[in-house]
């Protein structure tokens, strides 16, 4: 199975959902093995910050980068999902902005963006990280967890008393061997309750945010016109965050996740934690694509 970048180069501009700022986003082809590059063009000199688990240094609503030199690239998760669900190995992502467009708050128009410009393979295989062992983090009545399976399973339930929560199951697995990320995942919205954006615009955040790209949520009933795109949309935008937050890992990861009210703080930790633990994964590449697990079959084909 091999590694995968972009045909060509697109762009699409936005608003950063906590800035507000307007973002021009343009995602380049990379060579193999360059991995996810992010690159802050706005600065005096560009900065390239490459994804990894350790530079998630702020996870205030959103999983954002922030390295040693102070360089951000914040709210990278929907676009990291977008990039696991069509297997892309290698790009760099050019932004003028300290944080990621929002866009309409899912994954969706990213993915868009991505199969226009098309997907080519790369004459270099695809590295998985198989886990081994179960790796779990636990923070009260919150937890997150990998186990060993041969595929990509994820299972989360939220719990929120509400009416507008309480209409849908609160738990939902994807076993992506089964089930397309485009079909179920991709188009599952962010959310939050009215009394939290006030609070946050109060507090210098969310200033881009509006029933455009979000779902908000009164103390009775959603806001948005058009309503949910799914009736469990909550707990699918859930698990379209948690694979963005995985995938910071660098590479598709061969197990099944789970998780209880997890966030993006909880899902950094789980990765941390697994890399320092060197017995609970290896890293594998597939000569014959047969031998990969099914669940990354259902690739969207490339060029």
């Amino acid at each position: 199975m091999l590694q995968r970048t972009l045909k060509q180069p697109i762009t699409a501009t936005g608003v950063g959902l906590h800035s507000g700022e307007r973002v021009k986003l343009t995602l380049l082809p990379a060579p193999p093995d360059t991995g996810i590059v992010f690159r802050r063009t706005d600065l005096p000199e560009a900065v390239d910050v490459k994804v990894h688990p350790a530079l998630v240094n702020d996870t205030r609503l959103s999983s954002t980068l922030v390295t040693d030199a102070g360089v951000r690239v914040g709210t990278i998760e929907h676009l990291m999902s977008a990039f696991a669900g069509l297997g892309l190995d290698n790009l760099i992502v050019e932004v003028t902005a300290a944080e990621i467009p929002i866009m309409d708050g899912s994954a969706a128009p990213f993915i868009f963006l991505l199969q226009s410009a098309g997907i080519v393979e790369q004459p270099v295989p695809k590295a998985f990280i198989r886990v081994l062992k179960p790796v779990e983090v636990v923070e009260g009545d919150k937890w997150v967890r990998l186990v060993p399976h041969e595929g990509f399973k994820v299972t989360l339930s939220i719990e929120f008393n509400h009416p507008a929560f309480n209409l849908a199951p609160q738990t939902v697995e994807i076993d992506f061997a089964q089930r397309s990320y485009i079909d179920e995942i991709a188009r599952a919205r962010t959310f939050g309750f009215m009394h939290e954006v006030e609070y946050m615009r109060k507090n210098g955040l969310g200033l881009g945010g509006s029933l455009d790209n979000a779902i908000v949520i009164d103390d009775e009933y959603v806001l948005n016109p058009e309503g949910l795109r799914f009736p469990d949309e909550f707990v699918r935008h859930k698990i379209l965050d948690a694979i963005g937050d995985l995938y910071v890992v660098g590479h598709p990861l061969i197990a099944a996740f789970s998780g209880h009210k997890s966030g993006h703080a909880l899902n950094n930790k789980l990765l941390r934690e697994l890399l320092a633990r060197p017995d609970c994964y290896e890293v594998v590449r597939f000569a014959d694509p047969d031998e990969a697990p099914s669940s990354f079959h259902r690739l969207p084909v490339a060029a």
